[in-house]
């Protein structure tokens, strides 16, 4: 099959193999010895500034390139857009699963892949709401459908954590897609109470920062680039751990 059609993956030109351009007979073939490589994203509000998408599409950017920069033999599953954000959903704009449905979701998908003869699952988290769900789906399919399981959060392999539609998301939403930037708000939000080794979580944090997080006028196209490749290199460099290991 040709690179052009999108049906197989070459390493000398880095063809990323996707698993809805894939026949079913193709897939039969290459899933028992690829890493099958699902993002997991959100839709809902991030500011008056950011589009509501922001999370899919900066875990699917980050996915994408790196596996246009490993050698590893994979499978882009499709990604899953919705997550767990219930926490958003009274600013409007957001599309919610309940964490408890997300979980459900995800053992479904590890399941399908294992019928469908995969062996290796990876789960790449682009939200924080998804974190739970995602690290209990894949601690389960290894008991429930005998796959060898790996789950990261994206923003891990770049070093820097991103705040809430903060300076680093908004740095690199600006980096890819500016056209759907809006006004950046010119002021600080409020910042969550910090007590060592603490998960805080106030009420009426997200009310009190208009739902978004940091100084987003700080933000800046070349920080975002730069962020952006950091977490490309080393989510790259992982990937072809895995599949040594997996």
């Amino acid at each position: 099959m040709s690179a052009g059609a999108g049906t197989c993956r070459k390493d000398s030109d880095a063809v990323i193999t996707r698993w809805t351009e894939l026949d079913r007979e193709r897939l039969t073939e290459l899933l028992p010895g690829s890493l099958v490589v699902l993002p997991v994203g959100a839709v809902e509000q991030h500011g008056p500034h950011l589009p509501t998408w922001t999370d899919a599409l900066l875990v699917t950017t980050v996915v994408e390139r790196a596996l246009e920069a490993t050698p590893a033999r994979t499978v882009l599953a499709p990604t899953l857009m919705t997550g767990a954000s219930d926490q958003h959903l009274p600013f409007g704009g957001t599309l919610s699963l309940r964490p408890e449905t997300l979980l459900a979701v995800l053992l479904d998908l590890a399941r399908s892949v294992a019928e469908c003869g995969g062996r290796r699952l990876v789960l790449v988290n682009g939200h924080g709401g998804n974190q739970g769900a995602c690290r209990d789906a894949a601690s389960a399919a290894v008991v429930r459908y005998g796959l060898s399981t790996a789950y990261l959060n994206y923003w891990d392999m770049a070093g820097e954590a991103p705040s809430h539609a903060g300076v680093v998301e908004t740095s690199a939403v600006l980096a890819l897609r500016p056209d759907l930037v809006q006004e950046l708000p010119d002021r600080a939000a409020p910042a969550i109470p910090q007590v060592p080794d603490v998960l805080v979580q106030p009420a009426t944090f997200w009310r009190d920062a208009d739902g978004y997080t940091e100084n987003p006028a700080r933000a800046t196209a070349a920080r975002g680039e730069k962020w952006l490749e950091a977490a490309v290199t080393t989510l790259a460099a992982r990937l072809s751990e895995l599949e040594r290991v997996l």
